[in-house]
């Protein structure tokens, strides 16, 4: 495969006229931490966006940032670190569970929508991006949105790109909403709770005016994989606060005394609740070297372990949950069970399959992303007719 890496958007824009005009389809990719997902790319070229980098303007009082695609999420999170500011979606590593090398791109997280566990209040990538730029199928530099939420021409332009993982265009820079850094945080734990006793502690604990801005429940199966095995005995249930200190140290001690009625507690200090939750964000139970299947599943907070315990009737499953139990991730012993997994959900009530990871031979005959109903699919068609109409970019990988 030729990597092609403009060092500019008119230069990006000339590839892919190129490209338009000849028919020769391209893969889009930024630093290929997530090279592997979604189903194949029948390209021989790719477009990459690592020569793209750099902040572009960045004023911590008015706590947004533009950035070029292609700069590291690494130099990004240095840099709000640095003004006390961060990305409050929280977007997960995906080279543990993935298996892949390389460094994280601002316009990889964007394009993917990823998002972590404080996606339960603080929403998802995109709903912190305010505007774009990005180069289209017939080579044309688009700008969409702008620096303040009050601007919203092309806003939803902006949130249909976030997500649409290269298949409409090829991102050139980013601009987002960067809130302040909490001063510190604490986590209380549960632990002993079967799946449904923890989804019911869960939603209790949500609904309490304490701000938990993160709530996950982890199997006796996975336990002893978090924090290095010092965890409290039994199955864990983790629920984070954040904020100022003195406001953290009393809702912390509400949600203890409301917690004390579903099981024993018992509270993580900053540092450990930090690795805690980076953990949880990275799913490190799978990240385990090898290429069993691994499903990314979103469904109704009050269904995910119920969608668990009737798999299991049927397959080996582990899995553990996170949102509330809304995000279930499961691994699966041996194949990826594909219609087996989605009619279960169908059943529960609706939701979505990703499957994250799986062999080169199960991925060749798995669509890994869930099957939308006609109508969407026939929306989608028309959408990428207008961004893309030689269908040059990342051809098959949505499909």
């Amino acid at each position: 495969m030729i990597d092609l890496m403009p060092t500019s958007e008119e230069e990006a824009a000339v590839i892919v006229r190129a490209h338009a005009e000849s028919g020769r389809p391209l893969a889009i990719c930024g630093g290929e931490t997530r090279s592997g997902f979604g189903n194949a790319v029948a390209a021989e070229d790719r477009l990459r966006s690592t020569g793209l980098f750099g902040i572009v303007a960045y004023n911590p009082g008015e706590m947004v940032m533009t950035v070029r695609s292609g700069t590291p999420l690494a130099e990004v999170e240095a840099a709000l670190q640095e003004s006390g500011q961060m990305l409050a979606f929280e977007p997960m590593d995906h080279r543990p569970v993935m298996g892949t090398s390389g460094e994280p791109t601002i316009g990889g997280v964007f394009a993917a929508d990823v998002s972590g566990p404080r996606r339960l209040i603080a929403g998802a990538a995109r709903d912190s991006l305010l505007g774009l730029r990005f180069v289209n199928g017939k080579g044309e530099i688009i700008k969409a949105g702008g620096r303040v939420m009050k601007n919203v021409a092309g806003l939803d332009l902006v949130k249909l790109v976030a997500g649409s993982h290269g298949t409409l265009g090829f991102l050139t820079e980013v601009t987002f909403r960067v809130p302040p850094r909490p001063k510190t945080e604490r986590t209380v734990v549960l632990s002993g709770l079967n799946d449904a006793e923890a989804a019911n502690a869960m939603a209790a604990a949500m609904a309490l005016p304490v701000e938990v801005s993160g709530a996950a429940h982890l199997p006796l199966t996975v336990t002893w994989k978090f924090l290095a095995g010092k965890l409290p005995e039994g199955e864990a249930t983790a629920l984070r606060i954040e904020g100022l200190p003195g406001s953290v140290d009393v809702r912390i001690e509400k949600l203890a005394t409301a917690m004390s009625a579903f099981a024993t507690v018992t509270r993580l200090e900053q540092p450990e609740s930090q690795k805690l939750w980076q953990e949880i964000r990275d799913v490190l139970p799978y990240a385990d070297g090898t290429a069993r299947p691994v499903w990314r599943v979103s469904v109704a907070p009050g269904t995910g372990h119920q969608l668990v315990a009737a798999l299991r009737l049927e397959a080996a499953v582990d899995a553990f949950y996170d949102w509330q139990g809304g995000l279930v991730w499961m691994r699966m012993e041996s194949g990826p069970e594909a219609e087996l997994v989605r009619r279960y959900i169908k059943a529960l009530g609706g939701g979505h399959a990703t499957l994250i990871r799986a062999s080169a031979e199960a991925r060749a005959v798995t669509s890994a992303f869930h099957p939308e109903p006609e109508a969407v699919v026939m929306l989608s068609r028309r959408v990428k007719e207008k961004f893309d109409p030689a269908g040059i970019f990342n051809p098959g990988k949505m499909g």
